[in-house]
């Protein structure tokens, strides 16, 4: 017999959940159809990067925190090394910057494909995973045939240029260790050109997904901005219209503690904070590659949007601008030189560093001694940035799904999909939230 009382009183408790970054859990209570506790975590285990990092040489410090990461380890790499040029005065040559903008362009292919493709559109499909995808449907067909194209493309990109597609060994500071083969780089235009239709294909479907979840709360969306839209350049700008420097973020992050969670939460300034691929859309969608804006001028429409599972949608479109403007620095490309790495005269000095990450801003802060060892770092990663958002906005989410009278397990299945939205570092694992029930 059916307790009427258990659609009124039940408890939540999805937990082990395995992420690139460690690992996190979620806890819900309801009463009488009411949330009496939420508790969203991120627990990191403390790996203690910042603090292996101490008394180790500037050189060095690059490749050591491309370690923290698995699939976007060269956003670490890359925003070390700006870390490290900024605290020397050290200005990359035009070439390095051409260089490390298609090796970044293919980072953000392979890893928002990654998501796209193999976390989110089972969502979109009914499907627990993109393995249950029917071969014999043509759609579903070429949609798994698509996942490994664009993931490929991706990948390539980031070999030619960088040695390998994570942990790329050639980047470093002010250069490169070994420049790629120009032949090489020109080769990737046609495969470039041969996902692009595809990509067009995958925006179409997440700007009809009909997912919505808009933020009824005052946000913050805060990202990079730069006239190409290239993720590694820029100023800070928030959709409040601030502007700040680079080196003055830090000053308006919020650091906060939550009491279950061994992850900081932030703020910017006092409001609500959400970085990421809907922060940068909301921000400067008008300075994407113009053949991506004219491709896709009518889901653009759809921004500056509240409705956070947009982030889906903004990250497609991401994607089709990484293959435009790929395009677009391949034909600029005649020749490359080459260029010796600069000798660094190292003194007492910070140096500070900060990137767009496929999942947001990133953002490292090095304090180095004269003989240019580290003496302090800090280090922010999106998901911490985006934490307490998503606490909230499963709060949001959880109370209008008690509101429309859902059984706990829709609530579960609708809360998965809004934590996917947010691409947090853990959603790249393969057990995502294990359900256990008290």
């Amino acid at each position: 017999m059916h307790d009427p009382n258990s659609d009124l009183n039940f408890d939540i408790n999805l937990e082990e959940i395995s992420k690139i970054e460690g690992a996190a859990s979620l806890q819900i209570k309801v009463r009488d159809k009411k949330i009496e506790d939420l508790k969203f975590s991120i627990s990191e285990w403390k790996r203690f990067y910042t603090q292996a990092i101490k008394g180790k040489p500037a050189t060095a410090i690059p490749q050591l925190v491309a370690r923290i990461c698995g699939t976007c380890s060269n956003a670490h790499l890359l925003c070390s090394i700006e870390a490290v040029e900024k605290a020397f005065n050290i200005i990359p040559s035009a070439q390095t910057m051409l260089l490390r903008k298609l090796l970044y362009y293919g980072l953000i292919i392979r890893d928002h494909a990654l998501h796209l493709y193999i976390f989110s559109l089972p969502d979109v499909y009914g499907k627990n995973s993109i393995l249950d995808f029917d071969e014999n449907d043509p759609i579903q067909h070429q949609l798994l045939d698509d996942t490994f194209a664009v993931k490929e493309v991706g990948n390539q990109l980031s070999i030619v240029v960088g040695g390998r597609s994570v942990h790329a060994p050639y980047p470093t500071i002010g250069g490169f260790l070994k420049l790629p083969k120009i032949e090489e780089i020109k080769s990737l235009k046609p495969k470039l050109l041969e996902v692009r239709p595809r990509i067009i294909k995958l925006v179409k479907i997440f700007t009809q997904a009909p997912f919505i979840l808009k933020f009824n709360y005052p946000i913050t969306f805060s990202g990079l901005v730069s006239p190409d839209f290239s993720f590694l350049e820029g100023f800070i700008q928030t959709s409040q219209g601030k502007t700040i420097e680079e080196k003055n973020l830090g000053d308006h992050l919020r650091g906060v503690i939550i009491p279950y969670s061994q992850a900081r939460g932030f703020m910017f300034d006092s409001n609500y904070l959400m970085v990421g691929a809907l922060a940068r859309l909301n921000i400067s969608r008008d300075r994407l590659n113009q053949k991506t804006k004219i491709d896709l001028a009518d889901c653009l429409n759809l921004f500056p949007s509240t409705n956070l599972f947009h982030n889906n949608l903004a990250q497609a479109i991401e994607i089709l601008h990484a293959i435009d403007s790929s395009i677009d620095l391949i034909d600029r490309l005649e020749k490359i030189d080459l260029e010796a790495p600069p000798k660094i005269n190292f003194f007492e000095t910070t140096g500070i560093g900060v990137i767009e990450a496929p999942r947001g801003t990133l953002y490292y802060q090095l304090n180095f001694n004269n003989d240019g060892t580290v003496k302090k770092g800090e280090i922010i990663v999106p998901t911490g940035q985006n934490q307490i958002v998503m606490e909230k906005a499963i709060y949001q989410l959880v109370e209008d799904l008690l509101a429309g009278g859902k059984t706990k397990e829709e609530i579960v299945n609708e809360v998965e999909k809004l934590i996917r939205a947010f691409d947090p570092c853990m959603s790249c694992a393969a057990h995502f939230l294990k359900v256990k029930w008290r």
